[in-house]
């Protein structure tokens, strides 16, 4: 089964590669263009989805709460996560009871369902959404969680984070059970069975509309006119130049929805099995090595890089790799041979790492967290609006999101 695995995350890696162009030859070339010709009908296909909803053929869910949908157009590399936690904070604080509603990607099947048994009624539901947290402690590993919901929870006391395919599923749960009167729908702008109160898109500032093509030849979930259904954008990974050619664009495809901007900082060195933590300047002049399984790992690179660290050799798998004690112990052991100082990974990567065999080296995690360099007022009035409304009627959004769709559809 291992092999089978590897070889699965191989072929992702590679079809990764192909593309965004990294992968060079022939076969890559003639399979970039077989690709496209399936854009086309994948285009065709997220218009004719949208449609349903718009006319009202297929059924979208209210479930008499906020609905905070945090979502991009792109498949993955915006930096979604550290602000689906910054909302959550933010919320939580000023007095809402928050459940944030993730898919759990790449989540392995409970061996035995979760009872949940509710603190007030004693009523027990047997076979409920997995609850990775109740909001009070943390009830699931990593392994079955998914990396990013295992993070949120484990950074968010206070906060409970539940994971469902059926998203209006584990909703109705946060809802009834948990009693959270605020649904943070990580990556939901593409989930349209549960009625959104408020859409925030994220654009990526080096690479706000992916390759440009839509999936899957290209990374475009949605074209860009289907910006035309935020209520507010969010540029990340700004790093201080100028966003005005940005902003047009997005104006041109929505005139209405606010735009911030904001950068994805990192704040610290943290241990991954131990608890200590280091200032940004440990990496200065030092021979590390790095290893993610992430989206988009140049990035990361360069960030390691930024930071004055020498990096002699970076360690890619595909995104959501479940990393294994082998991969672990074989890359402990190329580190050791290079005599590299440290391994620095990513905090959603840290999540799902065995306990290396021979621990010879630090391996840190960074933390990353979310700093608003323009729109600050933005970002005041955006909480504001979620805490101080009360979430829409049926009869409302849909007057709304028919209006929104206008344009894309």
């Amino acid at each position: 089964m291992a092999g089978a695995k590897d070889g699965g995350d191989d072929l992702e890696k590679w079809a990764a590669d192909v593309i965004f162009g990294r992968a060079k030859g022939f076969w890559p070339f003639m399979l970039r263009r077989v690709l496209s010709v399936f854009s086309l009908l994948y285009r065709g296909g997220v218009k004719g989805r949208l449609r349903l909803y718009r006319k009202g053929w297929k059924e979208t869910h209210h479930l008499g709460t906020m609905v905070i949908s945090i979502g991009n157009l792109t498949v993955g590399g915006t930096g979604k996560t550290p602000v689906v936690e910054r909302f959550a904070r933010e919320l939580t604080e000023r007095g809402r009871k928050v459940a944030i509603l993730s898919r759990g990607y790449k989540s392995a099947d409970l061996e035995v369902p979760q009872r949940w048994e509710h603190p007030e009624t004693a009523v027990v539901t047997t076979s409920p959404p997995k609850i990775v947290s109740d909001g009070q402690e943390m009830l699931l590993k990593a392994k079955y969680a998914g990396d990013e919901p295992f993070m949120l929870a484990k950074n968010l006391p206070g906060v409970a984070v539940v994971v469902d395919r059926d998203r209006v599923r584990a909703g109705r749960f946060a809802v009834k059970e948990l009693g959270v009167d605020t649904l943070l729908l990580d990556d939901g702008m593409q989930y349209l069975d549960l009625k959104h109160s408020l859409d925030v898109v994220l654009v990526d500032q080096g690479s706000p509309f992916g390759t440009g093509r839509i999936l899957p030849r290209g990374t475009l979930r949605e074209p860009p006119g289907h910006l035309c259904r935020a209520d507010y954008v969010f540029i990340t990974k700004c790093d201080g130049t100028s966003n005005e050619g940005l902003r047009k664009k997005i104006q041109k495809r929505n005139k209405a929805a606010e735009i911030l901007e904001c950068t994805h900082g990192p704040k610290h060195l943290q241990g991954v099995f131990h608890k200590e933590v280091l200032p940004l300047e440990a990496l200065n002049g030092k021979f590390i090595a790095g290893i993610s399984g992430i989206a988009v790992p140049e990035s990361f690179d360069k960030l390691l890089r930024d930071l004055g660290a020498n990096v002699e050799f970076h360690t890619t798998f595909a995104d959501h790799h479940n990393f294994t004690k082998k991969d672990i112990d074989r890359f402990m052991s190329r580190c050791v041979n290079r005599s590299i100082e440290m391994i620095v990974t990513t905090e959603k990567d840290a999540v799902r790492f065995p306990f290396p065999s021979e621990p010879d080296i630090p391996i840190y995690f960074l933390r990353i967290e979310v700093k608003i360099l323009n729109g600050e007022e933005v970002w005041e009035r955006c909480i504001e609006r979620i805490c101080t409304r009360v979430a829409k009627g049926p009869e409302d959004w849909n007057e709304e999101r028919l209006l929104k769709n206008q344009a894309a559809l």
